[in-house]
């Protein structure tokens, strides 16, 4: 196995959408599946009230359109996670700086994988750490466990998401996409919703990889989702629930955001804990 094929593989689930398109491997490991949402129940007709004077369809997802356009003034604190994979981390915007540190895979996996990753612009850092019997077995993986952090050739992860950041699309998650593909959605209680979203979009939003996107099929177009809003209207909680598709099993998928407009820069590494990245971490990631 070079270390090409080894990206192939494993990163493709990948970083900056971190947990979340981790999905495409297949295995479902660690998730819980949650209850589908049911069909009955639906929003009212637009135009009139709900059964205990909740909001109509159209209301419930212009709350949720709304809910998003915090996020692009890039200062919160977000969490994915999803088949077995976990990310948090943090963006802002005024001090052009995001970290997050990302876990694919666990003990028992062949291959696992735990980053720390640093952007504060014009610059990005990434400690990696590579564990499991595929990584003692390869020699090219045992020379990225270098336990410190690796400064990154800009020119080099230009457009690559696993490694790059675009502080014009702040968010990891893309919700603001995501939303605008609600096909029903009813209000469950203050701030929360459930509904159904077609996420044959959600490759462009960075939410999910595009195989698996393929694999749903028809289902891409009416996967149920919950979301909860903060007093303030804000999102904080959006939870995919997607179906099973081949030899995927059901798996939910979730983000979360606090902290809004309260994010701290993040910390540059110390300088003697910085080396250069050789040409293998780019090889593991492209």
């Amino acid at each position: 196995m070079t270390v090409r094929r080894l990206g192939a593989g494993l990163v493709a689930a990948a970083l900056i959408t971190p947990a979340l398109a981790a999905c495409a491997s297949g295995t479902g490991t660690g998730s819980t599946p949650s209850p589908t949402v049911s069909a009955s129940g639906t929003a009212s007709p637009s135009g009139t009230a709900g059964p205990s004077g909740a909001p109509v369809a159209g209301d419930a997802k212009q709350a949720l359109l709304d809910s998003t356009k915090e996020i692009s003034n890039g200062n919160f604190r977000f969490s994915l996670a999803g088949a077995g994979s976990t990310a948090e981390g943090l963006v802002h915007q005024p001090s052009q700086s995001a970290a997050m540190k990302i876990a694919i895979g666990g003990p028992s996996s062949d291959l696992a994988m735990k980053l720390d990753v640093v952007h504060y612009k014009p610059d990005s850092w990434v400690k990696l750490e590579l564990t499991g019997p595929t990584a003692d077995s390869l020699p090219a993986i045992k020379q990225l466990n270098l336990g410190k952090y690796q400064h990154l050739d800009q020119n080099r992860i230009k457009g690559n998401r696993n490694l790059g950041f675009d502080f014009e699309k702040v968010d990891p998650a893309g919700s603001a996409v995501l939303t605008q593909g609600i096909t029903e959605v009813r209000s469950t209680g203050t701030g929360a919703y459930a509904g159904t979203i077609d996420v044959t979009k959600a490759a462009e939003a960075g939410s999910l990889n595009a195989a698996t996107i393929a694999a749903l099929g028809t289902q891409a177009k009416t996967v149920p989702f919950t979301a909860k809003v903060d007093p303030q209207g804000r999102l904080s909680e959006l939870v995919l629930q997607l179906p099973a598709a081949g030899q995927t099993a059901a798996q939910e998928i979730k983000m979360t955001y606090s902290d809004y407009g309260a994010a701290t820069a993040a910390q540059k590494p110390p300088a003697d804990q910085v080396v250069e990245a050789p040409a293998e971490l780019y090889s593991l990631f492209n």
